[in-house]
């Protein structure tokens, strides 16, 4: 039930950063729900394999260099999505993994506090 819950708030994020930057484009709602489970996929699988592939830049930046391979698995779901979800280049998938990042934190302080 919570990765469910989970998938909804993604899509519901991406539809927001698509409306928000003009460089971000997700075609229909049904887009961003096939994107929020092809990026928790990728989390899931792929970005752990990332992080052990980084993990010295990652000790160097303090941990910093996570949102650069959130960045990359976000960049990720948009090129197998194809002309459905497309995001304009890294920059903008760098800017909206920090705030999908940031909206998780807040979510995640406000659930705990119940």
């Amino acid at each position: 039930m919570r990765w469910l819950a989970h998938i909804v708030i993604n899509a519901v994020l991406l539809l927001a950063l698509a409306g928000y930057f003009d460089s971000i484009y997700l075609s229909s709602v049904w887009a961003a729900l096939v994107a929020s489970v092809l990026l928790s996929f990728l989390n899931t699988f792929v970005r752990p394999l990332l992080i052990l592939l980084t993990l010295p830049v990652t000790v160097l930046t303090f941990g910093l260099f996570l949102f650069v391979i959130n960045a990359i698995t976000l960049a990720m779901t948009a090129w197998v999505m194809g002309s459905s979800f497309d995001i304009g280049g890294f920059s903008t998938a760098l800017f909206a993994s920090l705030a999908i990042s940031l909206f998780h934190l807040i979510i995640e302080s406000v659930r705990k506090e119940k």
